[in-house]
């Protein structure tokens, strides 16, 4: 059971990575048109879609993939609390 929520917690993170990884993409010209911007675009655009839906960009800012970092990390925090109580 330890294993797994290891697995979960590594997945998390690195999905985190990701997701930073995407939006830092957005400040270069052209890299998310690149391939690797491509795949990181398939990968983060399904999680953060629907925050997008719900939260409007405020200006020229989008705070969604703020919102969706500090969501998937809540879900992190969780998986310990869950962890520590089923141990």
């Amino acid at each position: 059971m330890v294993i797994l929520f290891d697995i979960l917690s590594t997945a998390f993170r690195i999905y985190s990575w990701i997701l930073i990884i995407y939006i830092l993409l957005s400040w270069f010209p052209g890299a998310r048109e690149s391939s690797f911007g491509e795949l990181m675009g398939r990968l983060a655009e399904p999680f953060l879609e629907p925050f997008r839906r719900i939260i409007p960009p405020l200006g020229m800012i989008d705070i969604s993939p703020i919102v969706a970092i500090l969501v998937l990390n809540f879900a992190s925090q969780g998986l310990w609390v869950l962890r520590g109580m089923l141990l």
